[in-house]
């Protein structure tokens, strides 16, 4: 298996609701077949699909499929780019964990939970400086 991840999946309640606040970040939806909404990243899709539909398609109860046990990062190549995406999240309808602080390992990073409890960590780290496109490695590029 080679060592990447091609797509997430998001399990969610609501799936027009889920994109429009992904949308309301400034993210953009590609063409998807019908029951999936997907978003391209850099090297990778984040998809949306109905919790129901997704634990039918594992064979498992949805009740089995929580959130909230990982997290999902974005790194920023600043401190006002974390304040800034902090600020969007909220005002689309995140739920705040964490405001954006000073963290023990040096870097900048806060936490919230989208409309249907997923995590996600923005993050500034100084120590893995991102590409020109963006992309993060953990010890820079």
């Amino acid at each position: 298996m080679d060592q990447r991840i091609s797509l997430v999946t998001l399990g969610v309640r609501d799936m027009e609701r889920a994109a429009a606040f992904y949308e309301a970040l400034g993210w953009q939806r590609v063409d998807s077949p019908d029951g999936v909404i997907a978003f391209d990243l850099l090297s990778q899709t984040l998809g949306l699909y109905g919790l129901d539909a997704l634990a039918e398609d594992i064979g498992v109860p949805a009740q089995t499929l929580g959130t909230g046990a990982m997290t999902l990062a974005h790194n920023l190549p600043d401190r006002e780019g974390v304040d800034a995406v902090m600020a969007s999240a909220r005002a689309a309808g995140a739920k705040i964990l964490k405001p954006a602080v000073e963290s023990f390992w040096g870097g900048y990073h806060g936490y919230f939970a989208d409309p249907d409890g997923h995590i996600w960590e923005i993050a500034h780290n100084p120590f893995s400086a991102l590409s020109p496109e963006g992309a993060f490695r953990w010890n820079g590029y």
